[in-house]
């Protein structure tokens, strides 16, 4: 019997008390849809906490498993871990660089989740030369590759295996950003440990005026920001080995 998932992925919801309304009944619409809903970070407008109760009040009581990561929006207030926190009481797995990865659907799905960072691609890349400031940069980017890895090996058993990620893992997904931003938007330093695990897909977000699609060696890459997919969350299904890109609107 071939093993089947479905997968919806979103990124970049900036929930505010704005959209709570709107966000829970995105939500809701997946209930016996899914099997499993992926959350590529900036979840929250700016970071406070009040915007990131908005993302567990929709969580809470799924009947379906719950992964994220956070982004650079989460983050910037300060109030990452209270953020990780509320979301982790809702019931949301949330995945960072210290606890890389998750088995879901009865160890059948392994998700392997962090925020990346920054650095960027062949051509202008940061390096790990210079002032204390730049190199601890390089530094940050290093960790993240590295629970990538780790991620990766902890699930190599998983019949389907996916990387979540905030920032992007190549440039492919980066068209229509201007160029001059790249650096900021993501890191192929990213893509070392997808490159040589070959998981089944990658999702990110982060990049608003990027591309949906893209590869990493054989392994497709997905930008799944709303922005980008223009829908409250895209679909996959999902086999070992395969990715099939829902085309309905």
């Amino acid at each position: 019997m071939v093993l089947m998932v479905t997968i919806a992925a979103a990124g970049d919801l900036h929930a505010s008390p704005a959209t709570r309304e709107h966000l829970a009944e995105a939500f809701e619409a997946l209930e016996e849809r899914v099997d499993v809903v992926l959350l590529a970070g900036d979840l929250t407008t700016h970071g406070d906490p009040e915007q990131a109760e908005v993302v567990a009040e929709a969580c809470r009581g799924l009947d379906v498993p719950v992964c994220a990561v956070l982004g650079n929006h989460d983050l910037h207030l300060g109030f990452g871990e209270e953020i990780a926190g509320m979301l982790t009481d809702a019931g949301v797995r949330v995945l960072d660089h210290a606890a890389p990865c998750a088995e879901l659907c009865d160890g059948e799905v392994g998700v392997v989740g962090t925020k990346g960072f920054v650095g960027g691609f062949t051509g202008s890349a940061l390096p790990d030369f210079g002032e204390p400031a730049l190199r601890r940069l390089y530094a940050e980017t290093t960790v993240e590759v590295e629970a990538i890895r780790a991620g990766l090996q902890q699930v190599a058993h998983c019949p389907i295996r996916v990387v979540l990620l905030h920032y992007a893992p190549t440039s492919d997904t980066l068209h229509g950003e201007p160029e001059g931003i790249w650096t900021y938007l993501g890191c192929d330093r990213l893509a070392t440990p997808i490159a040589e695990y070959r998981p089944d897909v990658v999702l990110h977000g982060h990049s608003h005026a990027g591309s949906f699609e893209g590869a990493i060696g054989t392994t497709p890459v997905y930008n799944v920001a709303v922005h980008v997919t223009g829908r409250n969350f895209y679909v996959f299904e999902l086999e070992a080995h395969e990715v099939e890109v829902e085309t309905r609107a």
